[in-house]
């Protein structure tokens, strides 16, 4: 593996997952904004406008270092959230994921399946050895999904994140690459 170049697209049965362009930003500004993906992921840094967003998702084919990819609809071409693998470290042949769905996307299987598709370009095309995430402790949804697409929890980060004036804990999850081999082995 040499690093995050190439920007696939991923089809699978209910979502395709594509390089963003700047047409992307409106319907990223809405999701980005939504109280649920802010509950769960926190508020933007910074003030997140049109021109940032438009010159942010613009730029992520261009970054060698990290796979930003829009989830759409299928059926309907419709953006719904974004999945990423970035803190690419090439020595331990390792990254970070993290995925967010906004309102349109949620309780179909998107999301699960958008997670399943990158996890295994992941392994099956880019090589990796270890994908890793943190999710809040009161994510169930997310938990739940990493879960299914065989994510193990590592540990917790005990009250590790003040969230309206709430310890919070940030669980740690991680996949292998023979985990990965033994469920594609068997019905995913």
């Amino acid at each position: 593996m040499s690093d995050f170049s190439v920007k696939p697209v991923l089809t699978g049965d209910r979502t395709v997952l594509r390089p963003f362009t700047e047409a992307d930003a409106e319907a990223m500004a809405e999701i980005i904004e939504d109280p649920e993906v802010v509950r769960f992921t926190g508020p933007p840094s910074g003030e997140l406008t049109l021109e940032r967003l438009r010159s942010w998702y613009g730029t992520r084919s261009e970054q060698p270092d990290r796979l930003d990819l829009a989830v759409t609809d299928r059926a309907t071409g419709e953006l719904v959230g974004e999945v990423v693998l970035y803190e690419w470290d090439s020595h331990a042949r390792g990254c970070t994921f993290r995925t967010l769905i906004g309102p349109r996307g949620r309780g179909r299987g998107l999301g699960t399946e958008a997670t399943r598709l990158i996890v295994g370009y992941g392994f099956e095309q880019l090589g990796l050895h270890r994908i890793e995430l943190e999710a809040y402790g009161y994510n169930a949804r997310a938990l739940r999904v990493y879960e299914k697409a065989g994510f193990v929890v590592e540990g917790v980060r005990r009250e590790a994140d003040l969230r309206d004036g709430e310890w919070v804990d940030w669980v740690i999850m991680g996949i292998l690459d023979r985990e990965w081999a033994a469920l594609s082995s068997t019905a995913r």
